[in-house]
């Protein structure tokens, strides 16, 4: 069975980005525009991954991780967050919030693939 990811970002660009990616990895992906929407996505589907931006209108990706992880059945599925905030104070609020990976934008495609198959391994 083909792992499912849920990639979460405001711009359409990165989304489409690292669906593209993805999907060229052998990997099943759903997008979602903001933290709200991926909790619905997460309440209807079952996913394997979740990676999020950090920054997005109506709810951020730290927030979002928070959630996920005080939810029955993915409190313990592996979180990539990807963001341009690169200062070490916002990797650890990343890591505090329950991300197993902090990446800074831009992800080097073949950095982003390794990162998901250690994590889903």
């Amino acid at each position: 069975m083909c792992s499912k990811i849920l990639i979460v970002d405001d711009s359409n660009i990165v989304l489409s980005l690292h669906e593209y990616i993805l999907a060229g990895a052998g990997y099943q992906c759903a997008t979602a525009e903001n933290g709200y929407i991926a909790l619905e996505l997460l309440l209807r589907e079952q996913f394997h991954m979740v990676i999020t931006d950090v920054n997005m209108p109506k709810m951020d990706g730290y927030e979002l991780t928070r959630r996920i992880r005080s939810t029955d059945g993915y409190r313990d599925m592996p979180v990539i967050m990807i963001s341009t905030e690169e200062e070490a104070l916002d990797r650890v609020k990343g890591m505090e919030a329950g991300a197993n990976v902090y990446l800074v934008k831009p992800t080097q495609p073949a950095a982003l693939v390794t990162k998901v198959k250690m994590l889903l391994a």
